[in-house]
This record gives structure tokens, sequence and C-alpha cells, in this order.
């Protein structure tokens, strides 16, 4: 998991904001209360005020009343460029989660992204990038075929295999956090296929 690089750079921005009046705590708190409330799908950005606070820090925070906004558009662009790809786009609040079935974007017992999945990332990493006061936490998830920590490794290999992918487009590495859940969060018993798959969450870091 991409964590000790965003707490570095929390550390960093948190005293940089202390010495320096140009990044003050309003930019600081605010960044990690506006995340904080945006845990409806289950994300990690949501409680992590450090994190959220180096990306404020670093890139910027939007203002508290943009924030709708700026996320309507954000998701207007992302269901445009990503149509008939595969990707799910859904919005919760002030949170965009894309779904990403693992058959479309990695050979089976793989974590190497398919050659013609680069195309949509691709749209998707420029759109990110339009829109930089914005987290990203990236998620891998199993089903239950094959042994539960193999499938656990597998999840994190390919969540930070599409990490790895939108930061070679060009995304900042400081807004980007994985994790793989395995097989521990299925969406289906009937079709586990469907569990077999790659969540980004899209959470806004908010001013004060």
């Amino acid at each position: 998991m991409r964590r000790n690089a965003v707490i570095a750079l929390a550390a960093a921005a948190l005293i940089a904001g202390c010495q320096n009046p140009n990044i003050g705590r309003k930019t600081a708190i605010g960044a990690g209360a506006g995340a904080a409330g945006g845990a409806a799908l289950g994300t990690l950005a949501g409680g992590d005020d450090g994190r959220n606070a180096a990306i404020g820090a670093v890139i910027g925070a939007v203002a508290g009343g943009a924030v709708g906004n700026y996320m309507d558009r954000q998701e207007r662009a992302l269901k445009q460029r990503t149509e008939g790809t595969g990707i799910q786009v859904a919005r919760a609040g002030d949170q965009l989660q894309l779904t990403m079935p693992a058959d479309v974007t990695f050979p089976l017992d793989s974590a190497d992204i398919q050659p013609s999945f680069r195309g949509p990332l691709n749209d998707v990493a420029r759109t990110l990038s339009e829109y930089p006061s914005t987290a990203i936490d990236i998620v891998g998830h199993a089903s239950q075929d094959g042994p539960a920590d193999y499938n656990m490794r597998l999840s994190q290999r390919r969540a930070d295999s599409v990490a790895d992918y939108l930061m070679s487009q060009g995304v900042r590495e400081v807004r980007i956090a994985t994790a793989g859940r395995g097989e521990t969060q299925p969406v289906s018993q009937t079709n586990p296929a469907r569990n077999r798959r790659v969540e980004m969450v899209l959470t806004p870091v908010v001013e004060g």
C-alpha cells in the first residue's frame, strides 16, 4: 500500500503549514474535514486527515461552496470519456466511484493491464489531471476462487498496477492510495465474477 510516501508528504505539508503563512490551518483542517464526511463508499480517504491535508497543501483544495459543481463536472467528463469501455461511474453524495471489472482490465490471474484497456485508462488519467483537488483511492477486490491469501496479494497488485499507470500518465502520487481487499468485500453471491474488480473512489479535498 502506498502509505509511507503519503504520510511523509502529509508531515511535510503540516510542518510547512506552520512555517508558511500561505499554507494555513484553514486549508489543512478543511481538507481533512471535507473528505471525512465522504466515507459513504467505504474509502481510504475518509478518515485520513493528514493525507488530505497533504493534497490540499501541495495541489490545492476546493472551496466548500464549489464542491457540488466541481464533482458534477468531473462526473460528466468521466461518464463521457468512459462510455462503452466497461467502466461504471456511480455517484454517492460528493464522491464518485469507478468500477473496473477485472476481466476487462487484466488477464486472468495477472496484474498486468490489458493493452486494450490503456486507452480508457488514459482518458481517466486525463480527467483526473483536469480535476486535481481530488483524492484517489484505488481498491482491488477478488472472488473466492483460490486461496484467500493469494487473492489478497493479487488484489493489491492490481490496485498498484492501476495506480502506477495513472502516475505514468501524469497523475500526482500524493493524491493516490491503494489497498487490496481480497475476497472480503463481495458484491454478488450468485455471480462470483462480479467480485473480481478494481474500484477507484474519488473524494474532493475541501477547504474548511
